[in-house]
């Protein structure tokens, strides 16, 4: 890093310094706003429940644990378990095709440890998992950690867009079969490629040339992205959603409701967003579950609370296989 750059590095850092503080206020609400959202997510999965189960004159604890118990759990895991490993292995792939375009020359095994240990800690918190894959990166490669953020970024940034195409897709493929509500996702679409348009504009020196937010290192990615870089990771990050397909499409005909490939694709890029929502328990993703198929409260909720936190903690696992690893390199 040369002089200059160094000196706005600590230009910036210091600006983040003045601009977190107070950081106790902040620090309580970011604490305290997902446990409100889980707890209302909770209490609206209750009320769906409450009326079928008094039906059956059962309470909803009795008449949720009726559908786990109906559910052939080996078939399930069956199909869980080669889609995680998957997901695993494709989303360590990009994050060290991302490093190696922005960062450091590293090996795609080296990525692997660092990518699953960020798993375990990311069900406390994301920012902790990334906090410790920026520690290991620059102990390891020397990366400094506002490099290795601006790589970060730029992987949200693509996986925004990917869900976002894939959405429309699924949803040009189902229009007549689709929830009313989905009709507006073409325009949500074209105003995520219009802001994606003009920020790439600006981010590559086109326009706005007096506008300094480019100068900024934590932005460092989006000066060096080229356009064919973005649509890498799309096609890179896509087969792991048209795995989800077919895999959550075989696991809801488990809980015993039959749903097309077609139909899935329309509808879990959306669902995928709901799960990226902070908050235990992946409660909003397991409430939009409920909201699109409301015939059926208390399957939709018991699929939706295994699919998604199975998911989070089955990954983890591969953290804990590589955790003695990364801590050695991190602290021996």
């Amino acid at each position: 890093m040369t002089a200059a750059e160094q000196d706005d590095a600590n230009t910036e850092s210091n600006e983040q310094v003045n601009e977190t503080v107070p950081p106790k206020k902040s620090g309580f609400l970011k604490k305290t706003i997902p446990w409100l959202i889980t707890i209302g997510c909770f209490y609206f999965l209750y009320t769906r429940m409450a009326g079928p189960a008094a039906a059956q004159d059962m309470s909803v604890p009795a008449y949720l644990a009726s559908v786990f118990a109906s559910v052939n759990w080996l078939a399930w895991l069956a199909l869980m378990v080669p889609y995680s490993l998957f997901f695993f292995l494709v989303d360590s792939a990009i994050v060290w095709r991302v490093i190696n375009w922005f960062d450091a020359k590293v090996a795609y095994k080296d990525i692997l440890p660092v990518r699953a240990s960020t798993y375990v800690l990311s069900i406390i918190n994301e920012q902790v998992g990334k906090g410790a894959m920026a520690l290991y990166l620059n102990r390891r490669e020397g990366v400094p950690g506002w490099k290795l953020g601006s790589s970060m970024l730029f992987i949200m940034v693509c996986e925004l867009l990917y869900l976002c195409a894939w959405a429309n897709i699924g949803l040009a493929l189902q229009w007549d079969n689709l929830p009313e509500v989905f009709r507006g996702l073409p325009w949500v679409g074209m105003v995520i490629v219009a802001v994606f348009a003009v920020a790439y504009l600006y981010f590559r020196g086109h326009i706005l040339p007096n506008f300094k937010l480019r100068d900024r290192q934590l932005v460092h990615a989006f000066r060096e992205a080229k356009l064919y870089q973005y649509l890498v990771i799309l096609l890179m990050r896509s087969p792991a959603l048209l795995a989800a397909v077919v895999v959550y499409a075989e696991a809801l005909e488990l809980f015993g409701v039959e749903y097309s490939y077609l139909q899935m694709l329309g509808i879990l890029p959306v669902i995928f967003f709901g799960a990226s929502i902070p908050g235990p328990f992946r409660a909003v993703a397991v409430s939009m579950w409920v909201i699109l198929f409301p015939e059926y409260p208390a399957e939709m909720s018991a699929f939706g609370l295994v699919q998604h936190n199975f998911f989070i903690l089955f990954n983890a696992m591969f953290g804990l296989i590589f955790m003695r690893r990364v801590q050695k390199e991190l602290f021996d």
